[in-house]
């Protein structure tokens, strides 16, 4: 343990480039920053000001290109601009280097269930009743999930419209920087060898490529288990062109609404004290805001600065600058189920590393060594959260009013021992819808995902359970787990009873694997949706009927790319900063 703070902490001192006078070999005193790019600064600094007004300096006067979202598309799009064009980042939350929550795969859970509002993630529940959370932090999501890296496959990119050869060199531009193989669990082993041996052939080995049949894909956790996000592609930024600001709320969009078609000419944001700041966009041919907020926040934030449905912002008194009634709808989830599965073995934390890719549009995927008895989830996240290590640790006079909600009134349990083997729905067609609540940017909209509404989505869930029961009563998962097999029916009973939702349960209908579904559906993060491509969007991201505004992230998505996205969304950020660049610049482009 002492070694691995000691080696985190000499990681956080490294300099991210050598000055010119370390180049000519000079010595240089090493200098801890806690943000670790000098171009990384709190909103504060911005400029002065007071929160009733808003005032500039030289420095803060105009850039080529504002990006609101520091995530998972929003820093590997702002690196690329950089080369050639000024960029300014504005971040709501904190940076993941110095968070021992972000950094760590062994707290992988603890970051989850912490809704403080300082917290790397933003709890929300849908109305569906499904716990659910957004990435409040630089790097986005990548901070936050559980790290498992795979590509789209190539009917997706084709249906995207993307150019298949930039694509195919903007996925090892990210890779190359943090991306790992690796190291398999037994567990996870026992997991590729049984879905092996229930049919979910063939291996494909270790790939980062969408192909049916089991393999094991990349991680973002490398082999000490250290995390490596989308924050750290920041890397290959102009470190002379690029600005990014961290607690940095932007609260709306401002347009010049003079002329034919409404005009961006920059945001206003508030700094972590409060005041308020104006960000002006240059007057430069091809200079654009980029909304980056992802799922949640890039539907919101169009709705909060007028552009959406015109009685939705009517009803909140908001000014309509545009109106587009597809803003915030066709809003999807990808529906997951758990099964529970104990274990005599000590158990091995571990996260995504083995899934099984199946012709029926299902993922079989499996998390160890972050469970808990049944008794014990009712916290946020439910099967991937572990009260007993978060809720015990904190001081009583500590805990904010948010870590009693629904637990008070349980009592602490010791952990579950044993394995979450999870499916996931690959192209749910069920869909939802998003709203704003209130003028608040810091609160969540009310977010409805409408599970399993559509039959065909119940069917395949059916199936789904169907297999996973098949490769928990494996020979090959019998004899790792050591158990003696279980009646199939029990080990849904302990889910469906484990309360990971705020659903209504149907406790004595446990042989009805539909019923199953419905009652114990939970995300595992791959909400997008809300700006879809010609509703809201063209296919070149940009705001339909207004100018120097784009949207880049995965709310343009109607379909989440490949087993888990993450890989995508980084992607598309580089493929869309090396495209605008093309676009604005032709060969002098450089990338």
């Amino acid at each position: 343990m002492a070694l691995k703070l000691f080696l985190f902490a000499l990681l956080l001192c490294l300099p991210t480039s050598l000055s010119s006078s370390a180049s000519k070999g000079k010595e240089q005193k090493l200098k801890f920053n806690p943000y670790r790019y000098t171009f990384i600064d709190k909103a504060s600094s911005f400029a002065s000001s007071s929160s009733s007004s808003f005032s500039s300096n030289g420095r803060d006067f105009s850039y080529d290109y504002i990006v609101i979202g520091g995530g998972t598309a929003g820093c590997p799009l702002a690196a690329t601009l950089s080369r050639n064009f000024s960029v300014l980042v504005l971040e709501r939350g904190g940076v993941p280097f110095t968070n021992a929550n972000v950094s760590f795969l062994r707290n992988f859970h603890i970051g989850l269930a912490d809704t403080s509002p300082s917290s790397a993630s933003q709890a929300f529940v849908s109305t569906d009743g499904v716990y659910n959370a957004r990435a409040r932090v630089l790097g986005g999501g990548s901070c936050i999930n559980a790290g498992f890296y795979s590509r789209a496959d190539a009917e997706f990119v084709k249906r995207a419209g993307w150019d298949p050869k930039l694509v195919n060199e903007s996925y090892p531009w990210v890779e190359r920087e943090i991306v790992h193989q690796p190291k398999l669990t037994l567990w996870q082993k026992a997991l590729r060898d049984s879905l092996l041996e229930v049919g979910v052939r063939p291996f494909n080995g270790y790939t980062y490529d969408h192909v049916y049949g089991t393999k094991v894909g990349g991680t973002i956790f490398d082999r000490f288990g250290r995390r490596h996000t989308a924050a750290e592609l920041l890397a290959y930024a102009n470190p002379q062109k690029l600005r990014v600001l961290i607690y940095a709320t932007v609260q709306k969009i401002v347009f010049d609404t003079s002329g034919t078609r409404p005009r961006v000419t920059g945001v206003i944001f508030k700094d972590e004290k409060g005041n308020q700041h104006q960000a002006l966009l240059s007057n430069r041919k091809g200079s654009e805001v980029i909304l980056s907020s992802g799922a949640i926040g890039s539907p919101q934030m169009l709705m909060l600065s007028g552009i959406g449905p015109k009685r939705e912002l009517q009803r909140l008194k908001i000014p309509v600058v545009l109106e587009n009634e597809h803003v915030g709808k066709g809003m999807a989830d990808n529906p997951m189920n758990t099964i529970l599965v104990p274990s005599k073995q000590p158990i091995e934390q571990s996260l995504i590393q083995t899934v099984g890719i199946t012709k029926m549009g299902v993922y079989v995927e499996a998390s160890t060594g972050f469970g808990q008895s049944p008794e014990s989830i009712h916290t946020h996240y439910g099967v991937m959260s572990n009260k007993n290590e978060l809720y015990s640790t904190i001081p009583p006079k500590q805990r904010r009013p948010q870590a009693y909600v629904a637990r008070n009134k349980y009592q602490l349990r010791e952990a579950f021992n044993g394995s979450f083997i999870l499916e996931k729905l690959a192209y749910p067609i069920s869909r939802g819808h998003l709203s704003l609540v209130n003028t608040n940017v810091d609160d969540n909209p009310s977010v409805t995902f409408n599970y399993f509404s559509h039959p065909v989505d119940l069917q395949r869930c059916v199936e789904a359970i169907r297999l996973v029961s098949k490769v928990v009563t494996s020979n090959r998962f019998l004899n790792y787990t050591q158990c003696d097999k279980q009646n199939v029916h029990k080990m849904l009973s302990l889910s469906v009873k484990a309360n990971i939702n705020l659903r209504p349960k149907q406790l004595n209908d446990t042989k009805s694997m539909a019923q199953f579904c419905k009652d114990t559906v939970v995300t595992i993060w791959h909400y997008h949706g809300g700006c879809l491509v010609g509703k809201v969007v063209r296919p070149n991201r940009k705001v339909i009927g207004v100018n120097r505004l784009r949207v880049i992230d995965g709310s343009t998505f109607s379909e989440s790319p490949g087993t888990n996205p993450q890989a995508t969304v980084m992607m598309m950020g580089r493929y869309m900063g090396v495209k605008i660049l093309r676009e604005r610049l032709g060969n002098k482009a450089g990338v």
